[in-house]
């Protein structure tokens, strides 16, 4: 702190009045304590600050309008104030009670000064720290935001490990532009080599495959690299151990381009027919459709499943479903499975079965599922059909909201998708409807003898017409119900 050099010629004339606005102005709230610590005045050159001071204050000691903790901040700061050779203030952050339990922080000094009375006041000095708060817990929230952030994408690393070291599938990580082999899983250890996966880190790809498969292989991972478009081809693996297929697809990371690639164990190819067969058309349709397909027994664990319901499920490949129960993945365990079949077993078949679709690490999808029993000799089993409607879910809900059908078989089917109260709404609307509708038949459209056969008043029987869209309300009716 540096004082003035000549007060006494400077501001030594100045008036009571200029010398409280300059107070005023120069702090966000300036308060005048008695000997005694008791507040006598107080003002505030802010004007947000102003409407939050209170004249409650006057009054009462100055340590009884701060939060607990700050109390002891309140009495040092009227010990300190009376130093005369300090020369460097200390400023504390106390709190300021307001109506209601709000707090109001602020920075604060105090300095004991001798007025024309001769009885010494003090003078506690005050900085508003509001805005200082709020951004101190924005910073608060983002790195919270960024260790949640930073959470997720360990989980999710964790994830991606154990997939890469369980697959039963040979997978490899290969730099693009070195062609060095960054990662292997423990299934290609096994495959190309006798050692460990560190036995392949390091090397250049293609390694393991004899010296024809790598001549093969170099221009696809060159047309990899130009197109970004997934290939593959067959080779050899060295010692004769065996012909596998060779996947390759790109990706990029931190700026570089790696090559993700999976090495299968090749099976015979089949002979080459005249003309394919209707089956096997309908089979590779089943494989390629962008709507799951998925078969399971009558249990309802999974036979085969095509590559739609993989991607949808999270998986990779058809051995991680087979065997699993379709309830694994459906939105309400134990409930929507149950209900199908037991609707299967009943009809023979589902149609649009409104639920959710879980995937392995967490996405949640809306679909709708349609479902056939097919008999095959003693062994039946089930079809299910799973189409996924999460882009037009909101829209299509809204007009089932609106539209609900009026036939007892479509309110049916609106169970799961439709809160059983407006079910109920509807059925009971369709049943009043009926009613007036017969009711005015009776009556050859005459409004006072129908609303006196169904219990009603003329008025009720109008407004019930108008809801429902009956009869011309018009200059003619009322002709006729006058006659």
């Amino acid at each position: 702190m540096r004082p003035f050099g000549a007060p006494e010629a400077t501001i030594g004339s100045l008036s009571a009045a200029t010398a409280g606005e300059l107070l005023c102005v120069a702090n966000d709230l300036t308060i005048v304590l008695d000997d005694q610590g008791v507040i006598r005045d107080l003002a505030s050159g802010n004007e947000e600050l102003a409407r939050e001071t209170y004249s409650e204050w006057l009054g009462h000691p100055w340590i009884d309008t701060v939060t607990v903790e700050s109390r002891p901040k309140v009495e040092s700061l009227l010990r300190e104030a009376g130093t005369a050779t300090d020369t460097a203030r200390r400023w504390r952050q106390l709190n300021q009670l307001l109506p209601g339990g709000r707090e109001l922080p602020l920075l604060m000094t105090a300095v004991t000064a001798g007025l024309r009375s001769g009885k010494p006041h003090s003078f506690a000095f005050g900085r508003d720290l509001r805005a200082t708060a709020a951004l101190q817990q924005r910073l608060l929230e983002a790195q919270t935001a960024l260790e949640r952030d930073y959470w997720r994408f360990r989980h999710a690393e964790t994830r991606y490990r154990h997939l890469f070291q369980v697959a039963a599938e040979a997978v490899l990580v290969v730099d693009a532009t070195t062609q060095k082999i960054l990662e292997a899983n423990p299934a290609a250890a096994r495959m190309l080599g006798d050692g460990g996966t560190a036995s392949l880190v390091g090397l250049a790809f293609p390694a393991g495959v004899d010296a024809r498969s790598a001549e093969a292989i170099n221009p696809l991972l060159a047309g990899v690299r130009a197109t970004g478009r997934a290939d593959e081809c067959r080779a050899d693996l060295l010692d004769a151990r065996g012909e596998v297929t060779v996947a390759i697809s790109t990706y990029r990371q931190e700026r570089n381009s790696h090559f993700l690639v999976r090495l299968t164990r090749a099976l015979p190819e089949a002979p080459l027919e005249k003309a394919p067969s209707t089956s096997s058309m309908l089979l590779k349709l089943v494989q390629s459709a962008p709507d799951c397909l998925v078969v399971t027994d009558l249990d309802g664990r999974v036979i085969s499943a095509n590559m739609a319901f993989i991607e949808l499920a999270q998986l990779t490949t058809e051995e991680q479903v087979r065997g699993e129960t379709l309830d694994r993945w459906l939105g309400r365990t134990g409930v929507d499975l149950s209900v199908m079949i037991s609707n299967l077993r009943q009809r023979g078949a589902v149609r649009l079965f409104a639920t959710t679709l879980r995937g392995e690490y967490g996405a949640v999808t809306d679909v709708e599922i349609s479902a056939t029993m097919v008999p095959h000799g003693d062994h039946p089993f089930l079809g299910f059909t799973i189409r996924d409607v999460g882009r037009r879910l909101n829209g299509h809900d809204a007009r089932a909201t609106r539209e609900l059908p009026r036939s007892v078989g479509q309110l049916t089917e609106l169970v799961g998708r439709v809160p059983l109260k407006d079910i109920v709404g509807e059925t009971t609307d369709l049943i009043e409807q009926l009613c007036i509708e017969a009711a005015l038949e009776l009556t050859r459209d005459n409004r006072a003898s129908a609303a006196e056969m169904l219990g009603l008043s003329r008025q009720s029987l109008y407004v019930k017409l108008r809801r429902y869209g009956l009869g011309d309300l018009g200059g003619a009716a009322a002709e006729s119900e006058a006659k």
